[in-house]
Parts: structure tokens; sequence; C-alpha cells
């Protein structure tokens, strides 16, 4: 466990570290509340935490729809305005 915790804090606030913080916040001021018996710092923390993990899913699931429709990107027309060259033959008569 003593492995598990500190890699599974890095991967949490590499991924969405806005979303993370509300969360560490919210998980402090629920403990500090519940200790101290301050029944309004804990239900801050309580919600503070909810509306963190909500903000996250809903980051994920606006990253997921984004990249769902990815839009081509053509660095040329699909038809050339100009007319095509000729092509060229080698005649034998101007030959040295």
């Amino acid at each position: 466990m003593d492995v598990l915790w500190p890699k599974l804090l890095k991967t949490a606030y590499r991924k969405d570290p806005v979303a993370s913080f509300f969360v560490t916040v919210g998980s402090v001021d629920a403990v500090i509340g519940g200790l101290g018996t301050s029944w309004s710092l804990f239900s801050f923390g309580i919600g503070t935490v909810g509306v963190a993990i909500i903000l996250r899913f809903w980051l994920l699931k606006r990253s997921q729809i984004d990249r769902a429709t990815p839009v081509p990107e053509y660095y040329l027309p699909p038809n050339s305005s100009r007319p095509q060259l000729p092509i060229l033959s080698r005649n034998k008569k101007h030959l040295p």
C-alpha cells in the first residue's frame, strides 16, 4: 500500500490537477470539520469533494466527445484549378 498510494496520487494529479486539488481541499475540510464537530465545515468539505468529482467526470466526458470526432485537415484542394500538363515524349527526329 505504501508504494501504491503515491503512484495513485501522482497519476491523479497529472491527469486533472484542478479537480484533484479541490478533492484534497474538500477532504481536508471534511476531516477537520468532522473531528472538530464543526458541521458547517464538514458539509462544506463534502460539498467541495462532490463538486470536484462532478467536475472531473464532466471534463472527462467532454474530452471523450472532442476526441471522438476528428476533423480531417486538407492541405491541398481536392481538384487542381490548373489544367494538367501534357505528357512529354521523346521525339527521335531531334536527337543529335
